[in-house]
């Protein structure tokens, strides 16, 4: 595969070749060696715990924030939420309750007017 040139020495691109592939298995087996250590893993794992940490302090520095300017954050919003759901069960319950009221004035009602019919029923017969 590689060209001589009249002289006996290889084309500078086959070198160049040569050089690349030579260096890519090494790296490939250094990196094989590094990922097979059990540090590596401890590694990894404090690193995404780092990861996550700054992104919680991210979270918090943008609430901090938010809460200076006075702008409604996630835990204004959060509790915000709560409470308007707290507010709807009530509203429910009312409502029920109104409900049920209004049930027992119609059937209120009903009987006022059955025995008013039947009181007027029984004047009719006594006159």
């Amino acid at each position: 595969m590689a060209a001589n040139r009249g002289n006996g020495t290889e084309a500078p691109e086959d070198q160049l070749r040569a050089l690349y592939e030579q260096v890519e298995s090494q790296t490939a087996s250094a990196l094989d060696e590094l990922v097979a250590k059990p540090s590596f893993g401890r590694l990894l794992a404090l690193s995404g715990e780092n990861v996550a940490a700054m992104a919680r302090i991210g979270s918090d520095t943008a609430d901090l924030v938010l809460r200076n300017l006075r702008l409604a954050g996630r835990a204004d919003l959060t509790r915000l939420a709560g409470q308007l759901h707290r507010t709807e069960d009530k509203l429910e319950r009312v409502l029920q309750e109104v409900e049920a009221l209004r049930d027992e004035l119609a059937a209120e009602r009903e009987r006022q007017r059955t025995n008013g019919r039947a009181s007027q029923q029984a004047e009719a017969k006594v006159t």
